[in-house]
């Protein structure tokens, strides 16, 4: 049986809100089988938000999740660790609405996630969402579906007006290991020229080139890429957390074109909306690493 996963032990951490500015506090907890992925306000007396499609919140340049008046936002970074590394129950807890940005990737999610609070195996099967068909989904150039498959892949173009980001496209056969090294450390990105817009906003206050890649008109202001394709990758690691809404892993193959974040989210939707497109089945993903054995991921990170 390829058991459900949780924590092993509780852990914290403390970092900026991309967009708020403010200082957060997050901990991960460990939660019972067939329990989910739940946000908690601490502040707010610990009101749960499941994280699932019926709870989705405002989507501005962020996936946000809501409940009772009660939001939080930025949540697609963790998400995807949480998800990549098959953790299927956990209790998110927060001191403010927003999941900190820490350095713009899903890297110290990981981290924190393998090396501080450990995985714990339960005695509930995992359940995953098979495509059974394609499920596709269009709005004006932007463009993402799902197609069948025997594991979970994606395929993901980007194109942008910019000397440095005209086109770039990468498939990934996405696995623990693969998300860590590959996918895990690709940063989010924006341009210089929007950042003042987006502050006038309220938006993009704890921004800076610590948790960013910023793009001038010529060229990266940032140090350094940590992949060439960094760009992609974070848009590979935008759709694995955003997808993970579906309440489910998923078996198929999601291609993706131009998308974002409202896209991610109304396909994830639109996929529960299609039940005749996909089963719930207890059969194993193709290259999960079963609990107790130590995958590349933990050895490299644990040197």
């Amino acid at each position: 049986m390829n058991a459900q996963r949780t924590l092993r032990r509780s852990v914290s951490c403390t970092g900026i809100g991309l967009h708020s500015g403010n200082k957060v506090t997050l901990s991960l907890k460990p939660a019972p089988a067939n329990y989910g992925i739940r946000f908690q306000r601490s502040d707010l007396g610990g009101l749960e938000i499941p994280a699932t499609v019926t709870h989705l919140g405002g989507i501005q340049y962020q996936t946000g999740l809501t409940r009772e008046a009660v939001s939080v936002e930025t949540v697609e970074h963790l998400l995807a660790a949480l998800t990549a590394l098959s953790i299927d129950n956990a209790i998110v807890e927060l001191n403010h609405p927003e999941v900190p940005i820490m350095d713009g990737s899903a890297a110290p999610f990981v981290y924190l996630i393998l090396n501080e609070a450990g995985v714990r195996k339960l005695t509930a099967p995992r359940r995953f969402l098979k495509v059974l068909r394609p499920i596709s989904l269009t709005n004006g150039d932007k463009r993402i579906a799902l197609y069948p498959s025997d594991h979970f892949k994606v395929t993901y173009s980007i194109s942008f007006d910019h000397p440095l980001l005209r086109h770039q496209s990468r498939t990934m056969r996405i696995t623990e290991d693969s998300f860590v090294e590959d996918v895990a450390p690709a940063r989010t990105f924006g341009f210089l020229k929007e950042v003042e817009m987006l502050r006038q906003r309220g938006l993009a206050l704890g921004g800076s080139l610590d948790n960013a890649i910023v793009l001038g008109e010529t060229g990266v202001l940032n140090n350094a890429l940590r992949f060439d394709d960094e760009f992609v990758r974070h848009k590979i690691l935008d759709v694995i957390g955003d997808l993970s809404l579906v309440g489910y892993p998923v078996i198929g193959h999601l291609v993706a074109h131009r998308g974002g974040h409202a896209l991610h989210t109304a396909f994830a939707a639109k996929i529960l909306d299609e039940p005749d497109a996909w089963r719930i089945v207890e059969a194993p993903e193709a290259g999960l690493v079963p609990v107790g054995v130590r995958t590349r991921a933990e050895a490299r990170l644990a040197n």
